[in-house]
């Protein structure tokens, strides 16, 4: 099988993302920055770093171009360390952003490997589910109330918005935070005034 161009292997053991052609950089930055290890101890020269991006607008910043690389490298360290969460399953590899709980790209396993093929549209966010693309349009029109998205809907009012059926299963924690108008305070069980009358400094507003 030809390999893509634009596949990248998920590896574990990969300290930074990093790739053979220089065509593929939206950006680059030429530095002769050291050697990198392969696992023959085999060395590869690093002649700089940039930013790959494919035709879906997916961008991988901070790559290193690594003369002579044959296979390109994500790297899962660099990965979590940038605040995505990788999660591996039997056959795929899921690539999130855990505090929008939103499926950013899926991994294939063949053979025993990973593989992420950035140039095929089904790799990128193709797990997400029908519930999870409902909130997402939530919050991409100003958190707008999922009554008012039905209506958009009945009414053909937003080109490209999906026919789905928008329910309100949960709290929207943003929303919640949004209309938040006061927090309680704690009962403390200990007198603050020292004497009858004495002045206290507390942080409370309102009537």
């Amino acid at each position: 099988m030809e390999e893509s161009k634009q596949q990248w292997y998920l590896d574990s053991g990969c300290s930074k993302h990093m790739i053979g052609d220089k065509s593929k950089f939206l950006s680059i930055s030429f530095k002769q920055e050291g050697h990198i290890t392969y696992g023959d101890n085999n060395k590869g020269r690093i002649l700089g770093r940039g930013s790959i991006r494919d035709k879906y607008i997916l961008v991988i910043h901070d790559v290193l171009y690594v003369e002579g690389l044959k296979h390109n490298l994500l790297s899962i360290s660099q990965l979590c360390d940038k605040g995505y969460q990788v999660m591996f399953k039997t056959n795929t590899c899921e690539i999130c952003l855990p505090n929008i709980k939103e499926v950013m790209l899926v991994g294939k396993r063949i053979n025993n490997v990973y593989l992420l093929d950035i140039s095929s549209p089904c790799s990128i966010g193709c797990l997400i589910s029908k519930q999870d693309e409902s909130w997402l349009w939530h919050r991409r029109i100003s958190h707008i109330h999922m009554n008012h998205l039905n209506k958009l809907i009945s009414r053909d009012l937003v080109i490209r918005l999906p026919k789905l059926k928008f329910e309100r299963d949960h709290i929207c924690e943003a929303c919640q935070k949004g209309k938040q108008v006061k927090s309680s305070f704690k009962i403390k069980n200990v007198v603050s005034s020292l004497k009858p009358l004495a002045l206290l400094h507390m942080d409370l507003f309102g009537p």
